[in-house]
């Protein structure tokens, strides 16, 4: 994973650089990857490069968000995507997951490169 960066209360974290979709056939690597963090520390995950989710990778965020409170934890996202938060907001986890000290960036531009084919 990049950009880990330690705070007193939650650590900021960056998605791996190869998951730019929350979606059906990947949200099992993202929860092997992500349960372990949240059983050790609250975490605040940046969703900067997340350009589609779905039904599955909201399930993920909600089992990743129960994960977190088990443990004594709290999970939140941040720098989500205009679209990603319409979806988040329409489901009503905006409420449960967005960070409140961080704003969203739509204007960040891209963190990476595809081929248009």
């Amino acid at each position: 994973m990049t950009g880990i960066f330690a705070t007193a209360t939650e650590t900021p974290m960056t998605l791996p650089g190869d998951l730019h979709e929350l979606v059906r056939g990947q949200e099992q690597t993202f929860l092997e990857r992500m349960v372990p963090v949240v059983h050790r520390q609250s975490v605040s995950l940046d969703l900067g490069c997340v350009e589609r989710i779905d039904a599955a990778g909201i399930a993920a965020l909600i089992s990743l968000y129960s994960a977190a409170q088990s443990a004594g934890h709290n999970l939140t996202v941040f720098n989500v995507s205009h679209r990603v938060a319409e979806i988040l907001a329409l489901v009503g986890l905006d409420r449960i997951l967005l960070s409140r000290d961080a704003a969203q960036d739509s204007q960040s531009g891209p963190c990476f490169e595809r081929p248009a084919a």
